[in-house]
């Protein structure tokens, strides 16, 4: 097997594609959108790279592949986009699939990049119904312990600073339990996720003005009937312009189809973010 190789370097020269044999025992790991080390020119340090093809055969290919990174970092539909984007845009592949990276991935040396969060997640080892007739049996008689058990049964595999803060427990009493056989005490990823803990009431649609619904049902043809079209939506500040941007949202997505919203200003991100989060998010 071989791999069309993209190196991760902005030399303009350097804006092709190199061939690369693919050793037998990295072929498992091997795909289009793969992270990997290669070697390069009479350079002694490794280049990376990624794979933007593989074929079984290459007529260019004098060097292998000496190691692909575990985690994925792009898939292949994002390789495709950035080659139409380098051509449009005049400018290297590899500017483009820079673009697509997580932040503070785009770094040749790993040791540079920044790292997954990882934190001590715990997890219940029996079943409710045992844990209730260890407490009804009082072999479990610690109130600490009760209440850390029962908060578990809704809140299986919570970090364990969450968890000692929301059931108001010490690290101590975690560790008699997981001694105990109660409960486990894994190391896993924590979610950045910058919305996970705002509180925010769901949201219904509002009844439309009749200018409003003028406005929505002459955008809602076009998409419903597959047509693309330039729209414009005119009107002054508090006029009900935002609630035709989530209905006509809603119509997409109930086509199983998606929708790109673009915020003109830095400082409208949070109550746009608030207002969609109150229409869309899932509980």
């Amino acid at each position: 097997m071989f791999a069309e190789v993209i190196l991760n370097n902005n030399a303009k020269a350097l804006n092709k594609i190199f061939d690369y044999e693919v050793p037998k025992e990295l072929e498992s790991k091997a795909h289009i959108g793969a992270r990997v080390y290669v070697p390069f020119g009479r350079a002694k340090s490794l280049e990376d790279g990624f794979i933007v093809n593989l074929k079984e055969t290459s007529e260019y290919a004098n060097k292998g592949i000496a190691q692909i990174q575990d985690q994925d970092f792009i898939d292949k539909e994002k390789i495709e986009l950035s080659k139409l984007m380098a051509k449009k845009y005049f400018c290297n592949i590899s500017e483009c699939i820079k673009l697509m990276l997580q932040p503070g991935t785009s770094s040749k040396d790993i040791d540079d990049r920044i790292k997954e969060k990882t934190g001590n997640f715990v997890f219940l080892l029996k079943s409710q119904e045992e844990i209730e007739y260890l407490i009804d049996s009082k072999k479990i008689k610690s109130d600490k312990h009760i209440r850390t058990l029962r908060f578990l049964y809704k809140n299986d595999g919570i970090y364990i600073s969450d968890l000692e803060l929301l059931a108001d427990v010490s690290h101590s009493v975690l560790k008699t339990l997981e001694k105990n056989g109660y409960i486990e005490i894994k190391e896993g990823i924590i979610q950045r996720n910058p919305f996970i803990n705002k509180n925010i009431e769901k949201d219904s649609p509002k009844i439309l003005t009749d200018e409003q619904q003028l406005c929505f049902d002459g955008i809602k043809y076009f998409i419903e009937n597959n047509q693309f079209s330039n729209n414009l939506i005119y009107g002054v500040t508090g006029s009900g312009k935002t609630e035709i941007y989530l209905r006509l949202i809603e119509t997409v997505l109930n086509l199983e189809k998606t929708a790109i919203v673009l915020v003109p200003e830095i400082s409208l991100t949070p109550q746009m973010v608030d207002r969609f989060l109150a229409r869309f998010r899932r509980k």
